[in-house]
């Protein structure tokens, strides 16, 4: 009997002027320019209740990433011992998932453009979920 395995829908992808990961920062957070993630027009929906000013975190599939690396040297640092990639924020790793806290600076059908993107052009996107706040503050709040 053949083994089901998860299927993983690419709901868009990045367009950045970062074209080669040489380019692009570590982190967002380090100089991450503003970029647009493009989705798939059927996602309007899903697309209705986001807000300019609202932070979430954008789930990528880093597709240049090395899926054989287990071990790497923090920040490409080689003056820092080698980490086990579960403890780094590598885009070589088994499963090259990007998570980026960006803030939606702009809507326009199901174009979003954030800030402090630094994921190259073309990455594939596979979610976007909310930036949580405070356990009090989520009570009152229906999207969180």
């Amino acid at each position: 009997m053949a083994e089901s395995r998860p299927v993983l829908r690419v709901l868009g992808h990045v367009s950045s002027p970062l074209l080669d990961r040489s380019d692009a920062p570590r982190q967002g957070d380090e100089g991450g320019p503003d970029a647009v993630v493009r989705l798939d027009p059927d996602l309007v929906p899903a697309v209705a209740d986001l807000a300019v000013g609202d932070l979430v975190l954008l789930i990528t599939w880093l597709d240049r990433g090395d899926r054989s690396v287990l071990r790497v040297h923090p920040r490409n640092d080689p003056s820092l011992p080698e980490t086990g990639v579960f403890a780094t924020r590598s885009p070589d790793r088994p499963n090259p998932l990007g998570l980026h806290e960006v803030r939606v600076l702009a809507i326009d059908g199901t174009d979003l453009r954030v800030s402090d993107l630094e994921a190259v052009d073309g990455t594939p996107v596979v979610d976007i979920k909310p930036v949580l706040g405070r356990i009090g503050e989520r009570c009152h709040n229906p999207r969180a």
